[in-house]
């Protein structure tokens, strides 16, 4: 493990992340661990900083709890879209375990950049990472910006949220609606939302990148050709299961390994 990395106090104008009505001043808004204890994790990077040192920076509320290694200190936030966990196990090393939540926009090293701008650090604080070990800087943002006010819901919370229940953000189901919503809620989220799924598509098909996503789902969801419109209900049914499923595949793409991972050609 490397030397660990000093990270600095809360700026002044922060709140606890815990605030139930926030000013929007720190960047992280917490959630409690009985609230987060559903999230299937994926491991992201371990930090060559404190925890203690994270809570302090964030205005965390440390909670405690234990599982097959022994007792864990532990806090669950949200942070740029993205639900993170941070954690530290009794008797290890001294450092930080990152982790984000699976589903979702998750380019690990986008991510790991929002948390260490967050914290006020820069890549060399990354000790081990999932994109690779060591520190890579050609892969961590420079941007250690605060930026505007962010979010309290992550973008991974808002499409578990969709992708089971559209008919209550849509009205009536149908693939032009989901679309509709896919496309603003893209542009609410500074295009982060379906940030290379296009380019993930045509790679998929071998062709199409002068096409928008929506055309290019289409071909992969009918690939024997278009239905005539207007489209029957269980056409409808159809194409919007099969760009769910397509978007689901895309983010479990972006969450694994980068040896997994399908490469847009």
């Amino acid at each position: 493990m490397t030397e660990m990395i000093e990270i600095p106090d809360a700026e002044s104008d922060w709140e606890p992340a815990t605030e139930l009505h926030p000013s929007g001043r720190n960047p992280a808004r917490q959630a409690s661990m009985f609230q987060s204890a559903t999230w299937p994790l994926s491991s992201l990077a371990l930090l060559s900083v404190d925890l203690e040192a994270v809570a302090r920076r964030l205005k965390l509320t440390l909670e405690t709890s234990w599982d097959g290694h022994g007792s864990v200190r532990a806090a669950c936030f949200v942070l740029d879209g993205t639900d993170f966990v941070v954690t530290h196990h009794e008797g290890d090393a001294p450092g930080t375990h990152v982790w984000t939540r699976k589903g979702g926009p998750v380019d690990p090293a986008a991510r790991a950049g929002s948390l260490l701008a967050a914290l006020g650090v820069g890549p060399e604080a990354v000790s081990y990472s999932t994109w690779g070990v060591g520190t890579d800087k050609r892969h961590v943002p420079a941007a250690w910006g605060r930026g505007r006010g962010k979010p309290t819901r992550s973008h991974q919370d808002l499409w578990a949220y969709f992708r089971s229940s559209p008919e209550l953000l849509v009205g009536r189901v149908t693939f032009g609606t989901v679309v509709a919503f896919l496309n603003g809620y893209d542009i609410f989220s500074e295009r982060v939302f379906l940030d290379g799924f296009r380019e993930w598509l045509a790679a998929k098909l071998g062709y199409g990148r002068n096409l928008v996503y929506w055309a290019l789902a289409e071909m992969l969801i009918f690939p024997d050709g278009r239905p005539e419109e207007p489209w029957s209900p269980e056409t409808e049914q159809h194409a919007v299961a099969g760009l769910i499923g397509l978007i689901d595949e895309y983010f479990d793409n972006l969450a694994g390994p980068p040896e997994e991972r399908s490469e847009a050609v």
